[in-house]
């Protein structure tokens, strides 16, 4: 009998036998617990990474969106009600954004069209599609990072931008700025430690480096 892939996924979260660690792990992301959440983050995010590179086949778009979905997944963990929850959110949210890539690259390829159909049937496992997620939240964490970066002491902000939004080297921001490598790299260290302080009220280490890289 052929078994469609919303099929195989549900049977393979029916049969799975969590362990007392993952369910501990569970129980303990529920709360906010962060060695909780990475534990579930080593586990899924090459899964989540490949499963949208296979989809969209571009990878730094691919790595954005499986950030999102773990970041939407610590900002919703209370509404989880399952640990099998975990990995169908994280499927589930990479699912919607894939399928708005795809929409999206319709405008400049037509042809793609029936590729989306047949992608849309093939990701649609609905074990979540009813939930909403915390836009609100993730707004007020993007005012919160926009905000810290501008509140960075004057020249180690212009180096932070300088590196992250500008992708330019050291030597290259050192030589533009009249100083030494060292020193780039001091006020870089001093940006990304204020950053991440500014931040863990909010989210898991593992998470901020992950937006700090990012940006």
């Amino acid at each position: 009998m052929f078994i469609t892939f919303k099929q195989s996924v549900s049977l393979q979260l029916s049969m799975h036998d969590y362990s007392k660690t993952e369910l501990l792990n569970f129980k303990n992301l529920k709360s906010g617990n962060e060695k909780a959440f990475e534990y579930f983050f080593n586990k899924y995010y090459s899964h989540i990474l490949g499963f949208c590179i296979q989809f969209i086949y571009d990878k730094p778009q691919s790595s954005g969106i499986t950030q999102d979905a773990f970041l939407n997944l610590w900002l919703n963990k209370g509404k989880i009600e399952k640990v099998s929850g975990v990995e169908s959110f994280l499927y589930t949210y990479a699912k919607s954004k894939c399928l708005n890539a795809i929409r999206h690259n319709q405008v400049k390829e037509r042809y793609k069209s029936k590729t989306l159909n047949e992608k849309e049937r093939e990701l649609d496992f609905d074990i979540l599609n009813s939930m909403s997620f915390d836009t609100l939240a993730l707004s007020e964490l993007e005012d919160l990072i926009s905000k810290s970066i501008e509140n960075l002491p004057e020249k180690t902000k212009v180096i932070f931008l300088k590196k992250r939004f500008e992708n330019k080297k050291n030597q290259d921001i050192a030589n533009e700025l009249n100083v030494t490598v060292k020193t780039v790299e001091a006020h870089m260290t001093k940006a990304l430690k204020i950053l991440r302080l500014n931040l863990s009220d909010y989210l898991p280490l593992v998470l901020i480096t992950l937006i700090l890289s990012k940006h």
